[in-house]
This record gives C-alpha cells, sequence and structure tokens, in this order.
C-alpha cells in the first residue's frame, strides 16, 4: 500500500514539511494496521518542482521529474496535502500542480482518498480547510477525509494538535483500507452528464407548452 504526502512548503526547515511529516507518521502504520509493516511513504517537495510547474502550462507536458510525481499521486493509496496559506488561502505553487496534473490526467484524483492540512501565522486561517482546500478536492473528485488539520504556529507544542493529527491519520487509514481491508478506489466512468443537456425548447415542447418565438 502506498501513502503519497505533497508538501508546498517553501522554506528549509518548514513547518508545512513537519506537519506533513507528522500526519504521514501517524497514518502509514495505521493504513495496515494490523500487519508489521507500514504503508510506503513518498514525498513530494513542490519547492523543487517548481520551475517545472510552471513549464507545464507553457510547454503543455510535464518534465520528466514531474511526471515522475503526477504518477506517484495517480498511484498512490491515499493523499496526503499540506499548504501553507497565502492571501487566505492555499498557496499558487500547491494549486499550481494540482491544475497542471488536472491537464495531464483529470481524473487522476477520482476517488482517491486526500487528507487536507495546512499551516499558517495566526488560527484566524484556519477555515482555509473549508473554504479552499475542500471544494478544490472535492471538485477533482477525490474523497475527502471529514477531519482537516490547521497548525498555526502557536499551535506546536500545545495540547489539541497532536489529537487532531491522530484523528485525521486514522480516517484516512480507514478510507485507504475500505471495509474489506482492501483500496477503496475505483475506477469511475468517463461521462459528464453536463454533455448531455436537454435543450429547454425540447423540455418545454415535452410539458405541451409553446417555445419562445424566433427573433425578427
Amino acid at each position: 500500500m502506498k501513502l503519497v504526502v505533497v508538501s508546498a512548503g517553501l522554506s528549509v526547515p518548514s513547518s508545512t514539511r513537519l506537519l506533513a511529516d507528522r500526519l504521514a507518521a501517524a497514518a502509514a502504520p495505521a493504513a495496515t494496521a494490523p500487519e508489521p509493516a507500514p504503508a510506503e511513504v513518498r514525498v513530494i517537495e513542490l519547492r523543487d518542482l517548481a520551475v517545472e510547474i510552471a513549464h507545464t502550462f507553457t510547454n503543455g507536458f510535464p518534465a520528466p521529474a514531474l511526471a515522475d510525481a503526477f504518477a506517484e499521486v495517480a498511484a498512490a493509496d491515499g493523499l496526503i496535502v499540506v499548504t501553507p496559506v497565502f492571501s487566505a488561502s492555499y498557496s499558487g505553487l500547491f494549486k499550481s500542480f494540482f491544475d497542471a496534473l488536472g491537464v495531464t490526467d483529470a481524473d487522476a484524483l477520482a476517488g482517491k482518498p486526500v487528507l487536507i492540512a495546512a499551516t499558517g501565522g495566526t488560527a484566524r486561517h484556519s477555515l482555509v480547510l473549508d473554504h479552499a482546500l475542500r471544494p478544490l478536492f472535492a471538485y477533482l473528485k477525490a474523497v475527502v477525509v471529514p477531519t482537516g488539520v490547521y497548525a498555526a504556529s502557536e499551535d506546536w507544542g500545545a495540547d489539541g494538535l497532536d489529537a487532531r493529527i491522530e484523528r485525521a491519520a486514522t480516517e484516512l487509514a480507514a478510507l485507504m483500507a475500505g471495509p474489506a481491508g482492501t483500496p477503496t478506489r475505483r475506477p469511475l466512468p468517463k461521462r459528464d452528464s453536463f454533455e448531455e443537456v436537454t435543450p429547454f425548447a425540447e423540455r418545454l415542447a415535452a410539458l405541451g407548452v409553446p417555445g419562445p418565438s424566433p427573433a425578427p
């Protein structure tokens, strides 16, 4: 079983990477319990791929290092994504990575369990989880873990963060394993209901209502 961690931290060391590592350390053994060997963990540092991510939009295809990262994400049984908060939302680098992934494979995250997390300088930005990250991954058709984890500067070393990490990691592990101990991701039909829209005039005709008169 494979767990992939996407960290959008920019500095070294980074609180974003620290939170990502703690989430992975809690989720990896829980995902394979009661087996003694934890899930395989692969960490993708977006800072190292920033130039390749930008070139994907101008060139139309990913460079080899970025293509490998996309393949790791697509093959993962579960995903942990962590971003710093910029201007009350996820960072541009974080969003650009998943935009570029969507251009390459629109269904890469379809049905995939995803744990969302973020770091910031103040607790006032904690709503970024539900106002920005959760809608983004719902749009990408991922299965978002109910508990997100936000870590403000004052949370490090304080009560509460460890419990949130443990709860979110346990929920992710349960989604990764599924009720029968098998990965939960299933292929989804490549059908878009918006491609089969019935014209409004046809709906009116079916109700016996005359359609609009053509413009003179």
